[in-house]
């Protein structure tokens, strides 16, 4: 039982997430590489020949050189077993990014230096914050000419209404970055670039009062820092362990994940300053992740991961309990007992097959197509369920057409397969039947993945014709008469394939005037799963 539990202590499950570009997917391979799980990090853009980046794996993310699903990457470190959830960073993301984060016990906010809070950032944030989740900034790419470091922070705490503290501070940025200064050790950490993909390389620790620090970053550099450490040391929110598990502050690191340089020190205060997995919450309370059932949700599937096996995997996070290869579990949901076969962990496309896990990790099993969205698995004599992940609004709308209409079946079980996943939702006119679909995504680059797997995999080509909604709305009465709502010119009625009436809207007004116009009328930015 000691084991058991020092297992599950050790584990520590986040999430990255950050706008395009500003270096995600480098920090991840650099932890990896603190981790050993890999030798050499590889550039994410660059010649066709150059290595892709570990955690990239769909043919379109090859072409692109951008991260489209989320992968699972596991690796030890300093004592710890580390799951990271890589989350696609582009402004075409998709909604499988908001569930990724549904499964992670923290995040880690990649800010670019020289853009500061960008727009898809705000966005992942409220699902951090709608968890209550602790939030860790890293700013990077300090080793290019960034902004104001206080300004940064300011923005930051005006644009996503998060307290910071920072626990280190930069000294000068582009070709004059010279360093760190931990506040808490008070010794300033001098950058080299001689780090870039490998972990070795110079790394000079100086006191700040050691009079060699002045020589070595020149006069001006060390009276700027001192008036600085001044100014924060009278300004900035004093570190509060509570308010960070709450996700109400967020402790702020500087650093270049191109050059490694910063970015072990912050894999170190991170991993001191997180928690093992916490209870998650189901219909019968708090399930206590050291019980010694097994319990787990499904949050993510993706199908046809292995070209040579038309599969479907079904990723879970473990919320309690271990897990141990062909046990049965009870899938709540479907009513039944089913053996959880050929349990995987995944580094991008190399998969391994697992004999245990335990609470906190993330494993993928083969789904015969019985699985759904936030379903629960576990081995409890008394069923419950972990509470659903919410169905996000999709922000651009397209109906979808074949252009051979002799292939509607091989159509329709593709759109039906790749709406399971979660990249995409399907609706119907609100009349009409599966005729006409409907197609809603998070992000554009969903269409274009829509369009691609729907050739590639299943031998079907279509034809998207763009609407102009912008803004969905479940309808939370369930006695509405939909044909008595009287709506705005720019409304359109239509039903998602469970057959739940929902509206669409060109303009954000038109929701408030709808509102006005039907009495006792409840809209909703959240379904329900």
């Amino acid at each position: 039982m000691a084991d058991f539990r020092k297992e599950i202590e050790k584990r520590r499950t986040f999430a990255i997430i950050s706008h395009p570009d500003a270096g995600k997917t480098t920090l991840t391979e650099k932890f990896l590489l603190y981790g050993g799980a890999i030798n050499l990090a590889g550039s994410v853009k660059g010649k066709a020949t150059a290595r892709h980046a570990v955690s990239d794996w769909m043919e379109i993310e090859k072409e692109r050189g951008i991260s489209v699903t989320s992968s699972v990457l596991q690796f030890n470190y300093g004592g710890y077993c580390i799951n990271i959830l890589d989350t696609p960073g582009h402004q075409d993301f998709s909604e499988d990014t908001y569930r990724t984060l549904m499964a992670a016990d923290s995040a880690v906010m990649v800010i670019d230096g020289s853009k500061g809070v960008e727009a898809q950032t705000r966005k992942l944030f409220k699902v951090c914050v709608m968890r209550h989740i602790p939030i860790f900034t890293f700013i990077n790419k300090m080793d290019r000419d960034a902004n104001d470091t206080f300004d940064l922070l300011d923005e930051i705490e005006k644009e996503l209404g998060i307290a910071t503290c920072p626990v280190n501070w930069p000294i000068g940025s582009g070709k004059n970055f010279k360093g760190v200064y931990d506040r808490n050790t008070k010794k300033v950490m001098l950058f080299s670039d001689t780090l870039k993909g490998t972990k070795e390389g110079e790394e000079k620790d100086f006191d700040i009062n050691d009079p060699a620090l002045t020589t070595e970053i020149g006069q001006e550099y060390r009276d700027k820092l001192d008036e600085e450490i001044e100014l924060l040391d009278g300004a900035s929110a004093e570190f509060d362990m509570d308010l960070v598990s709450r996700g109400e502050l967020s402790p702020v690191f500087f650093g270049s994940a191109l050059t490694n340089f910063g970015v072990e020190t912050f894999l170190k205060h991170f991993l001191s300053m997180t928690t093992s997995p916490l209870p998650r919450n189901s219909d019968k309370g708090l399930i206590d992740p050291f019980g010694s059932d097994f319990s787990a949700f499904v949050f993510k599937i993706q199908a046809n991961m292995n070209k040579n096996h038309r599969d479907r995997i079904a990723f879970m996070r473990i919320c309690s309990g271990k897990f141990e290869a062909g046990m049965e579990v009870k899938h709540i949901q479907g009513g039944k007992a089913i053996r959880l076969s050929q349990p995987q962990q995944l580094m991008a496309q190399e998969r391994k097959i697992i004999e245990e896990a335990y609470a906190g990790d993330i494993i993928g099993v083969f789904d015969p197509g019985i699985f759904s969205i936030g379903d629960t698995l576990t081995t409890a004599k008394d069923n419950f369920e972990f509470e659903g992940i919410p169905t996000f609004a999709p922000e651009h709308f397209a109906r979808v057409r074949q252009v051979d209409t002799m292939k509607r079946k091989q159509f329709v079980k593709g759109v039906m397969q790749i709406a399971q996943e979660g990249a995409i939702q399907i609706f119907q006119e609100y009349q009409g039947g599966m005729e006409e679909i409907i197609v809603g995504v998070v992000g554009v680059l969903q269409f274009d993945v829509l369009k691609y797997r729907l050739e590639n995999e299943y031998n079907v080509e279509i034809r998207l014709e763009k609407l102009p909604y912008e803004h969905i709305r479940w309808i939370e009465n369930k006695d509405i008469d939909m044909d008595k709502l009287t709506g705005t010119s720019d409304m359109k009625k239509i039903r998602d394939l469970k057959g739940n009436p929902l509206l669409l809207f060109v303009n954000a007004w038109s929701v408030g005037m709808t509102l006005d116009r039907n009495d006792g009328l409840v809209l909703s930015e959240f379904g329900k799963n």
